[in-house]
């Protein structure tokens, strides 16, 4: 009985069947073509767009920002001073920065308007600035906007405490400037003349030996 049942069993076993040659060659066909796009794809990507995609990783992850020099001071023949230079703020910032990433898009881009809006409304009120402007310069596609130059430390501070309130980490620098000041006002100053808002000498003492005074940039 017990042979029966074994023979019975083998019976129903049905053997394994070879995978036909065609197919094998087949499947190896298309691997060797898949595998041939993406090398002559890689080698596209790495030796043909490499440059480009490089610069635009580039422009994306640094941003190049020239750091003026304190200008020089101005005295007379006593050691009185006539001119000196008081350290200022320039606020700038990152549009980029203020573009909201979201799997939705409609939701993106209401994120994102939100943001640019509360961005620029807080600028504007902040440095007394129109508010259409700046909203125009946070929208802006250029990597860097300026906002304000020399700009009082009270105002930074003011900007610094809204941009803790409203939770602004990124987007907005405070760089470092100078602002020409002149203890006697405006005595002498047809002799020590004065600058513009870039620090550059104009008039006077101040334009004649502007490449002493103004240092150089970094």
């Amino acid at each position: 009985m017990i042979l029966e049942k074994n023979k019975r069993k083998n019976r129903k076993k049905v053997p394994d069947k070879a995978i036909p040659g065609y197919r094998l060659k087949a499947t190896s066909k298309v691997m060797v073509i898949i595998f041939a796009l993406l090398t002559v794809r890689i080698a596209w990507i790495q030796f043909v767009q490499g440059s480009e995609l490089k610069e635009l990783a580039s422009r994306q992850q640094t941003l190049n920002k020239i750091i003026t020099p304190k200008r020089g001071y101005i005295y007379d023949t006593n050691g009185k001073q006539l001119a000196g230079s008081v350290l200022v703020d320039t606020i700038s910032i990152n549009p980029a920065k203020f573009v909201v990433d979201d799997k939705d898009e409609a939701t993106a881009k209401y994120k994102t308007l939100e943001l640019q809006e509360k961005v620029a409304s807080g600028l504007s009120e902040i440095f007394s600035l129109d508010y259409d402007t700046v909203l125009a310069q946070v929208k802006s596609e250029k990597s860097t906007e300026v906002i304000a130059k020399q700009v009082e430390n009270d105002l930074v501070e003011k900007l610094k405490e809204w941009m803790k309130e409203n939770k602004v980490t990124a987007g907005i620098n405070i760089d470092e400037d100078n602002k020409r000041f002149y203890p006697y006002g405006s005595l002498a100053s047809h002799v020590i003349g004065f600058t513009g808002t870039d620090s550059n000498g104009l008039y006077g003492v101040e334009y004649k030996w502007d490449e002493q005074l103004s240092g150089t940039s970094r």
